[in-house]
């Protein structure tokens, strides 16, 4: 039986600046661009409601994402600053556990939701990552920003579970390594030289990294490794859409049996 929880998707805006995506596609916002008939939010929300979703949010300010949101039964949350203190808000008004997504993840699939709930381990934190090799061989081409340790190359999903109240003490972990998303080398340093020796010499691996974090955060924080090689492709970029519309009737690769 799946877990109850609530789900909070992340769409907010950067305000002056145009987002490259949405203008490719002609729309005011990028969670309104159209995939096979349904707008991204709409995709995004109708995932979660499949996974077991029971209060499902937005965080959004801009007046067509409103509409959208309104038109879909979505709760709104006005975003804050930033991503990290967007959750910190949807966490204070959803509680746990908590599921925390993208407006952008177009191809999001309610079995990938349940598959990482029911993966994910007695933490009060988990964040969902692909292997390189699951990812290319699900979305031949795609050309992602690759986390390497010394377990594998890996990418992220866009799908955090915060499982328990505690979770709210990474909010502030999340906020300082927000910059560093993509530069892992500066996020294992704030651990300390011995991680970072440990890196940099390729014997840090992505669990042992996270496992880390969040004990500084004073929290479990732990990773799952996700066997759905397309739960890492979001809208970034144009040819980021331009790979969604190719893939949206295309199968994927079938993923090993839940045990």
């Amino acid at each position: 039986m799946t877990t109850p929880f609530a789900a909070l998707i992340l769409a907010g805006s950067r305000p002056g600046t145009p987002d490259p995506v949405a203008a490719y596609a002609g729309v005011p916002h990028k969670a309104m661009i159209v995939l096979d008939g349904m707008t991204l939010l709409a995709r995004v929300a109708a995932a979660l409601r499949g996974a077991g979703a029971g209060r499902i949010a937005v965080s959004a300010d801009h007046p067509a994402v409103l509409i959208e949101a309104m038109r879909l039964g979505l709760e709104v949350i006005p975003p804050a600053a930033g991503p990290s203190d967007s959750v910190a808000r949807g966490l204070d008004t959803l509680g746990t556990p908590l599921l925390v997504t993208t407006a952008d993840h177009a191809l999001l699939e309610a079995a990938w939701v349940t598959r990482f709930i029911a993966d994910a381990p007695a933490a009060d934190v988990a964040a969902l990552l692909a292997r390189q090799p699951e990812v290319e061989a699900a979305a031949p081409g795609t050309r992602r920003t690759w986390l390497r340790f010394a377990d594998g190359a890996w990418s992220g999903c866009n799908l955090f579970w915060l499982a328990t109240p505690q979770a709210a003490a990474a909010i502030g972990l999340w906020r300082e390594v927000e910059a560093d998303r993509k530069r892992p080398w500066r996020i294992v340093r704030r651990l300390g030289p011995g991680l970072l020796f440990r890196y940099l010499t390729g014997r840090l691996t992505l669990a042992a990294a996270i496992h880390h974090l969040g004990r500084r955060a004073g929290i479990e924080a732990a990773v799952v490794a996700s066997p759905f090689g397309r739960a890492a492709i979001d809208v970034d970029k144009p040819a980021d859409l331009d790979l969604v519309r190719r893939l949206v009737d295309q199968p994927a690769p079938s993923p090993p049996p839940l045990c």
